[in-house]
């Protein structure tokens, strides 16, 4: 059984900072493209940040680069979000994606609810 669990979450001051938290089991962790997304009240869900095993490689959108970093520990079967200078937009639930392009898998966690607020 696959499941993925986030940790993290929470109220923050504008300007503060968070650590999300994924944990992977029942999947080969180091073969998944692993990623965070976000989705807001009355907005569709959006990529946030994505790490690439393959090459390592890293992307981020565009509203977040520079203030977010994703990284992995494949020891762990986690893969973190560690978010700073938050905004009030930052504010969503974001949720933990694991994609294994060769078989095409697809796990989703429950997500956790990220909200900056004064």
């Amino acid at each position: 059984q696959v499941q993925l669990v986030e940790s993290g979450g929470g109220l923050v001051q504008p300007g503060g900072f968070l650590r999300l938290s994924c944990v992977a089991s029942g999947i080969t962790f180091s073969r998944y493209r692993m990623s965070w997304y976000r989705q807001a009240p009355g907005k569709e869900r959006e990529l946030v940040a994505q790490h690439i095993s393959s090459d390592d490689s890293t992307n981020y959108a565009d509203s977040v680069q520079g203030r977010f970093t994703i990284s992995r520990d494949n020891a762990k079967n986690t893969v973190y979000l560690q978010m700073n200078s938050l905004k009030p937009d930052d504010t969503a639930v974001y949720y933990c994606n694991a994609k294994d392009t060769i078989s095409r898998n697809d796990f989703w966690g429950q997500g956790t609810q990220v909200t900056v607020s004064s």
